[in-house]
């Protein structure tokens, strides 16, 4: 969420930046209720003071002089009562248009409606190829006992999913992997909650305008398709000790999402599926743009570095104006090569937000003068599952059906090829 006195003071900046995004919002609008919710606060707090008055005077006074006193403010608080209901009406729409403010995007950020207009900034090793007929992952898993996706969809529905025999010891593998090499960076591991609140959502702005994408309980609860909105919630209300920052965290949870709108989209095997799991980097810095810059590119080379462990061709690019979310300033995708489709298929992407979470969560520190400010907020996907395995079976996989285990995964799986012989 931007500082209200930032959108008045910069209402044309704030419009650039939405339409830069492509997300439509009244700015003037909001900028006229916002001068009426300050001109009836004041009337409101004026009414308070007085009221107060009337009340220390009433004390001290007596007979017809109290009685009269006591009539005025009965009518006192008849008219404070209508200021009240406006203020609260005028701060209930405030309140709604200031969560739909979105964050201004970095002047770096490319023009551009949707993913197809991201720009390339990168491309490490060459897509593979073979000297025969190459299959895709659901062919390869399924002859090799890795997956069932008949019983997924009879047991969970639609994309639903059985990883089993190397195909869980493959997962498992990519998890231990993660976890020693994004631990070796300096981040710190924890295991979050899937289950998340309202208000956690909203914090992190996946709310209100992404709710027909997650999972919600009867409770009014949801199922998170992240683990950055559990530990960011962490930190809900706190202020951060400066001579510990930036923190940083490396969280693994299951992650949901109903995929609302991608009907007809990668309904073939492991791409896209409701239920998976991620390992996710987030990190907490003092409120300085050159410190969440640095810290962009560390958190997106960390996540480089481990794909280029298991040797797979991938490029990352920018993301465009339109492929950017509410909150992020500055998004970089990285994607991997499928060499069934013959393209690149994302398979994390690293975002910095400024203080927009920060600000709708409360989480601060106080600087070296001890004035308090919103920390900054950073993401990354370290590495999810089982979409990874996708491109690692299919840029490993062999001319008699087997599928060579990458270099760097062989001590966690205990062996390097999956399969034998002819399948």
């Amino acid at each position: 969420m931007l500082d209200i006195k930032f959108i008045r003071e910069n209402a044309d900046l704030v419009k650039a930046g939405a339409v830069k995004k492509h997300i439509k919002i009244d700015i003037k609008h909001l900028v006229a209720l916002d001068e009426e919710r300050r001109v009836t606060r004041q009337s409101l707090d004026g009414k308070r003071a007085e009221q107060h008055r009337m009340s220390n005077t009433i004390a001290l006074a007596k007979g017809d002089e109290r009685q009269r006193l006591i009539e005025g403010m009965r009518h006192l608080k008849d008219g404070m009562t209508d200021i009240e209901e406006k203020y609260k009406k005028i701060m209930e729409e405030w309140q709604l248009l200031m969560l739909q403010v979105p964050n201004i995007p970095d002047i770096s950020v490319p023009q551009g409606e949707d993913d197809v207009d991201n720009k390339e900034v990168k491309k490490w090793g060459e897509p593979t190829s073979f000297n025969f007929t190459s299959k895709d992952h659901v062919e390869l898993m399924t002859a090799l006992d890795m997956v069932d996706l008949e019983r997924g969809a009879k047991v969970a529905g639609f994309r639903g999913y059985f990883l089993k025999n190397d195909g869980a010891l493959l997962a498992n593998a990519v998890w231990q992997l993660a976890l020693k090499h994004f631990t070796s960076k300096g981040l710190s591991p924890m295991i979050v909650p899937s289950l998340v609140r309202r208000e956690t959502f909203i914090g992190t702005g996946y709310l209100p305008q992404g709710e027909e994408d997650l999972y919600k309980t009867q409770d009014d609860n949801f199922l998170s398709g992240t683990a950055e909105v559990a530990t960011m919630g962490y930190y809900m209300d706190e202020t951060l000790d400066l001579a510990k920052l930036p923190v940083r965290l490396l969280s693994f949870s299951p992650s949901f999402r109903r995929e609302a709108g991608a009907h007809g989209k990668d309904v073939r095997g492991l791409i896209r599926v409701h239920e998976f799991f991620k390992w996710e980097q987030v990190v907490l810095c003092k409120a300085e743009h050159g410190e969440s810059v640095r810290l962009h590119e560390w958190l997106h080379r960390n996540t480089e570095e481990f794909i280029e462990l298991l040797n797979i061709p991938y490029h990352t690019v920018v993301n465009c104006g339109g492929d950017l979310g509410l909150g992020q300033v500055k998004k970089y995708d990285i994607e991997l090569w499928v060499p069934a489709e013959k393209t690149y298929r994302e398979i994390g992407s690293t975002s910095y937000f400024h203080d927009f979470q920060t600000r709708r969560l409360n989480i601060r520190y106080r600087d070296e003068n001890n004035n308090l400010k919103f920390a900054h907020s950073l993401n990354s996907t370290a590495i999810p599952t089982p979409r990874i395995l996708v491109s690692i079976v299919e840029n490993y996989q062999q001319v008699d059906g087997t599928v060579r285990v990458p270099d760097a995964l062989i001590p966690y799986m205990g062996k390097k090829v999956i399969g034998h012989g002819k399948v």
